[in-house]
């Protein structure tokens, strides 16, 4: 009897050690999820983003990257957490963090002064202490070195408003960051006025892989045409809502697209649609914005299709980033001083953007894929982290000057835009190296 006891005693604790085994073996970090993403294409509608199969895991403040087996190879090790399913990472909350930002306040070279808060005199930084949390799972921070590891030897290419420009300045200082010599960058064909056409450009001497800007506010053609002259011959301004940019030949070969368009379609922009907008030699007395904005949006999506070579480009938009002006718009006295917090109840949120349903309808049609970013909401919470009176150096600031509610203090929320391309990149540059 001794000797059957001690048996079965041997059996329970032999059954005790494998079932620990076990749990350690189904905690351990080794053991990823699926994260799924999904881009627009044809008739698929969906702010998510690049679909995949492919394993990541989240490593709380660390890195991510994959090796060739889809295993994945984890740096700057702290506690994981999995993340499984498809997950819509624009669909969140602006939570406390205390992180410190990717870049310092004041510590990037390369930003308008109009993006440079801090030094224009903005030192509440509680604005900087948010992080995006999206409601079904967590993401990775952004990582630069990794981020210049997917740029090598390529271009990325932001095309579009000033808000696209604000995304561009924000990358390239957290690239920046990365780099053991942050002399290695260069300019190219820099043009430092804010507002004036051109090229933008710097280039990662390292990585041989330059990060652009192409303003192109309208995405289509502004023209002066003699169709729309004046009394006296005077050829007034039109915008040629069947003509992409003349810039494209720049850029329709680069790597990766990121557009976006928004802020100008507006009656002020658009001389409240009176003998504007053109088509051919056409140039409409009267046409609604809603209706020149989808024609516009209809001459990009055909451009794309017929000109951008997917197989080698990557195509993201960036959606509708929201204003938070206050008592007026930007040109008749709106403001939003003082804001010092983000809001916090979504029904506070304006409604959502007829643009966005445009775009998401337009985008729906295309052959090519598109990565939307959809940006809308997440910046529809942040009416504390504009540029406010902070646009300009203290000594210029007045009591009656124009407040910037529409761009962002940098480092501030386009930072995250650019930690959701990073991970939109990193499952795209698997899924293409697969």
């Amino acid at each position: 009897m001794q000797k059957m006891a001690k048996k079965t005693q041997l059996i329970f604790t032999i059954f005790l050690i494998l079932l620990s085994l076990l749990i350690l073996l189904l905690n351990s970090p080794l053991i990823t999820s699926n994260y799924t993403f999904t881009s627009i294409k044809a008739s698929t509608i969906t702010s998510q983003l690049l679909s995949t199969s492919n394993s990541l895991t989240v490593i709380q403040n660390g890195s991510v990257s994959f090796s060739e087996n889809g295993s994945s190879k984890i740096t700057n090790h702290t506690s994981s957490k999995k993340l499984s399913g498809s997950c819509d990472i624009f669909d969140g909350k602006w939570v406390m963090d205390d992180s410190d930002p990717v870049y310092s306040p004041g510590s990037c070279p390369f930003l308008d002064y109009a993006f440079n808060c801090f030094d224009n005199g903005r030192f509440d930084l509680g604005y900087l202490k948010y992080k995006w949390q999206p409601f079904g799972c967590d993401i990775p921070r952004f990582d630069g070195k990794n981020m210049l590891e997917i740029l090598r030897g390529k271009r990325m290419v932001f095309v579009g408003d000033s808000l696209n420009r604000n995304m561009w300045q924000s990358l390239v200082c957290s690239l920046r960051m990365s780099l053991i010599n942050q002399n290695r960058i260069s300019e190219i064909s820099v043009r430092r006025q804010f507002r004036k056409e051109g090229l933008f450009a710097f280039k990662f001497e390292g990585y041989n892989c330059t990060v652009e800007f192409i303003r192109a506010p309208f995405l289509v053609q502004q023209w002066k045409s003699p169709a729309n002259s004046d009394s006296l011959g005077t050829r007034r301004e039109t915008l040629r809502l069947d003509m992409i940019q003349a810039s494209t030949s720049k850029y329709n070969n680069a790597d990766f697209l990121v557009f976006n368009t928004g802020h100008w379609w507006t009656y002020h922009k658009t001389q409240n649609g009176q003998n504007y907008f053109q088509e051919g030699e056409f140039v409409h007395g009267k046409l609604k914005v809603k209706e020149a904005y989808t024609k516009a949006l209809n001459t990009w999506a055909n451009w794309v299709d017929k000109k951008v070579n997917n197989n080698k480009t990557t195509v993201f938009f960036a959606g509708y980033s929201a204003s938070h002006f206050r008592g007026g718009q930007w040109n008749s006295g709106g403001s939003c001083d003082g804001e010092t917090e983000p809001i916090t109840n979504e029904s506070y949120l304006a409604p959502y953007p007829w643009m966005m349903s445009t775009l998401e309808s337009v985008i729906s049609k295309m052959n090519t894929p598109v990565v939307y970013l959809n940006i809308t909401k997440m910046t529809g919470y942040r009416k504390d982290a504009h540029p406010s009176t902070n646009r300009e150096p203290g000594a210029q600031r007045r009591h009656d000057m124009i407040q910037d509610c529409s761009h962002w203090c940098l480092p501030g929320v386009p930072d995250t835009w650019n930690q959701l391309l990073y991970v939109s990149l990193l499952m795209s540059s698997k899924k293409r190296s697969s």
